[in-house]
């Protein structure tokens, strides 16, 4: 059990939801994992510190049959608990969470930028004029297509682009 105890007993529990920047879901599955690794050393300690051992003369003192209590004795001093090689399983959860901590820092290295982006486009948006203070000028130096499509347009004598008195006859009558 000492093994996979001491990669969560390094950890600052405090520290690692703010570090990381985590939120949502996966900040009460951290901290239900957290709850989960407590209870856990808890019980392993509580259970550590109570006795293993069986009087055995105490019960042929109280029952009649002491044959009973002979046959599970036998089976008590015989009895050998199965040890595990959980090796591969600590490694398997090490790797795990090493491609975890990698995918939450390229998650976070990705939201940085769209956040840094999505802050720029709404300091465009706050500074921004409004639309009918526009120039052309302006217009025309912010999206040069414009100006290239409307020059191909009065080339060719057409003044009105392709759909516009569909799309707006009242205002062509002006």
């Amino acid at each position: 059990m000492a093994a996979p105890s001491r990669a969560a007993s390094k950890l600052d529990w405090s520290k690692v939801g703010t570090q990381l920047g985590l939120r949502g879901s996966t900040a009460q599955s951290l901290a239900s994992f957290k709850k989960r690794h407590d209870d856990a050393r808890r019980r392993v300690q509580v259970l550590s510190e109570q006795p293993t051992s069986v009087d055995f003369g105490h019960y042929r003192s109280v029952l009649k049959n002491t044959a009973v209590i002979d046959e599970i004795e036998q089976h008590f001093k015989s009895f050998s608990p199965k040890t595990y090689d959980v090796s591969k399983q600590i490694r398997a959860i090490e790797a795990f969470e090493q491609v975890a901590v990698k995918n939450a820092e390229d998650t976070k290295e990705k939201v940085a930028v769209e956040l840094r982006s999505l802050e720029k486009a709404l300091n465009d948006i706050e500074g921004a004029r409004p639309w009918d203070e526009t120039t052309v000028d302006e217009i025309a130096g912010a999206a040069p297509e414009i100006d290239e499509y409307t020059s191909r347009l009065v080339k060719k004598g057409r003044w009105m682009p392709p759909g516009y008195q569909e799309r707006f006859p009242n205002l062509s009558v002006l």
